[in-house]
């Protein structure tokens, strides 16, 4: 299949990794957790409980499960939010990872 004829939502500068994990979201000092759905080198799309809104910066933290391997620390920015059932989900862009 070459490239015109793969679908424009399927093109993307990185490639993006199904991970469905535990994320803790801290923003103004609050923990949140969420579910991590996926995860690339620029961003990661979450499901939280709660509200936030396109701008907020939020601290997350991805644990990891295996002792060889470190989690994820990176300060993020909500760029998009998808609101559905009481919860959301959200595009954060990462920003620094610590």
């Amino acid at each position: 299949m070459s490239d015109r004829e793969r679908d424009y939502a399927e093109k993307r500068d990185f490639i993006r990794m199904r991970v469905d994990t535990n994320v803790s979201l801290i923003h103004a000092g609050q923990e949140i957790e969420g579910v991590c759905l996926d995860l690339s080198s620029s961003g990661m799309q979450v499901q939280a409980p709660r509200q936030f809104s396109v701008g907020d910066l939020l601290s997350v933290r991805i644990e990891s499960e295996h002792a060889a391997l470190k989690g994820l620390e990176a300060d993020t920015e909500v760029v998009w939010v998808n609101a559905q059932d009481g919860q959301q989900k959200l595009g954060l862009k990462i920003l620094k990872k610590s």
